[in-house]
């Protein structure tokens, strides 16, 4: 455990995780180009997103049952082997049928992988290290972000649309290399309760009924939304079609994307391995943060200065190191052996909340659209104004996950003060202890 050794996997996991993450935003890139390609409405669009996104989520539970079952390693392998054939695939689509099918693949294979990292990392490091290293993993994991946001559009740009998805199946044959030489399964930890012989179905019943479960899956949801929604899909289109910004500027700011997962990652990493009882907090306080910029920008008069708008996306990437938090319930909240199944489950929340924030974000630009053109106007679908009406979408489903939170939260709490007497104050009654009583006692 913790040995150099460990380190190399660790880094061979990260590079087939930065590969998967590059994959999915790849398509995001290049949303005005694919519309004019398939000739395609904004909702059609959305839609191609919208399945990627949902062959993830709605694997991620099967997948969390194969990795406890068959190991991380093999699912990292399979996975970057069929995002290679999607972006094949896509490379030589025409119509949106093809592009359809070459996203879910690209989906199918990026849902083998982050689940199957996590999974991975108890097997080779024990200790506080193990929350900080999920957050390290999404840290770097995000560059693939900007992979996509730099490198690929001006690739786009430079030798078109074939050449640069064929380039993007070339990096991850490399991942499957990288995943057969280095990655291996290592030693699982001994297990925390004994396995029951009861079916699959009822052993994922049981992890799925568990408030911890419950709680990491909306804690995902909310801190997962906003960047899956602006990374995947509508964050370029919104920077170059709706606010105008020519390539070089939407690409600059699409980065803070990452370097705001980026920057906060070890900060919010210590602070879940150091204050673990103040989790359920800081993804309240993280969502503050995120949906607070996205309404100031939406209410703004005019269009929004671009300082504001770098802004927006550099805490809409914090919202994706603070959905990491809900990985770390799913771990710490299950039995061991069930980890990999919490974990699929809980991973799907903040997928779910992007691909249903992402598909009404089309629906209503369309929605826009057409009354713009009903009243004698001519038609603009990626109209400032028309996203300022589509962006409401994930404020909407954030405030659904914040009840989420709240509710799941107090019966973890509960659960936790039952079985093993641990009672956890609010945190405004606790800061109010801490200065009462002050580092000397009671005054």
């Amino acid at each position: 455990m913790n040995s150099w050794r460990s380190w190399v996997v660790f880094a061979g996991a990260v590079i087939v995780y930065l590969t998967a993450v590059t994959q999915r935003t790849t398509f995001g890139i290049v949303g005005v180009e694919a519309t004019d390609r398939f000739g395609v409405s904004a909702a059609t669009l959305s839609s191609v997103a919208v399945v990627q996104v949902a062959t993830y989520a709605a694997l991620q539970i099967p997948v969390g049952v194969l990795v406890d079952r068959l190991g991380p390693r093999v699912l990292l392998i399979g996975g970057a082997t069929i995002m290679a054939l999607g972006q094949v695939l896509l490379a030589f689509a025409d119509d949106i049928g093809l592009a359809i099918a070459a996203r879910v693949l690209v989906g199918t294979g990026d849902a083998f992988t982050f689940v199957s990292v996590l999974r991975l990392l108890p097997n080779w490091f024990s200790g506080r290290i193990l929350p900080q290293l999920a957050q390290w993993v999404g840290m770097i994991g995000a560059t693939g972000q900007l992979v996509a946001a730099i490198p690929f559009a001006f690739l786009l740009h430079a030798v078109g649309w074939n050449v640069a998805f064929l380039i993007a199946a070339g990096v991850s044959l490399f991942a499957v290399l990288v995943g057969v030489t280095v990655i291996r399964t290592g030693t699982r930890p001994p297990m925390t309760e004994e396995i029951t012989t009861s079916s699959t179905w009822s052993r994922l019943r049981a992890s799925v009924a568990r408030p911890g479960t419950q709680l990491g899956f909306w804690s995902h949801l909310l801190g997962g939304t906003a960047p899956q929604t602006m990374g995947v899909l509508w964050g370029y289109p919104f920077l170059t079609a709706a606010l105008g910004y020519d390539v070089p500027t939407a690409a600059a700011v699409f980065s803070l994307l990452v370097v705001g997962a980026v920057l906060p990652a070890p900060l919010i990493g210590y602070a879940v391995a150091s204050f673990p009882f103040r989790r359920g907090d800081l993804v309240l306080g993280m969502a503050a943060l995120v949906y607070g910029a996205l309404v100031a920008v939406l209410v703004w008069p005019g269009q929004p200065p671009l300082a504001l708008i770098c802004v927006l996306f550099f805490l809409i990437g914090a919202g994706a190191p603070s959905s990491l938090i809900g990985m770390d319930y799913a771990r710490t909240l299950n039995p061991s052996h069930s980890v990999g199944t919490a974990s699929g489950f809980v991973n799907v929340g903040g997928f779910l909340g992007g691909f249903v924030s992402m598909f009404l974000i089309g629906v209503v630009l369309d929605i826009v659209d057409s009354v713009r053109v009903a009243t004698g106007q001519a038609s603009d679908l990626y109209a400032w104004e028309s996203f300022r009406l589509a962006l409401l979408a994930p404020v909407v489903i954030a405030l659904v996950a914040v009840v989420g939170v709240v509710v799941t939260r107090r019966r973890a709490r509960t659960v936790m003060t039952r079985d093993e007497g641990i009672e956890i104050t609010p945190l405004w009654v606790a800061l109010f202890r801490t200065r009462r009583n002050g580092p000397g006692g009671r005054r």
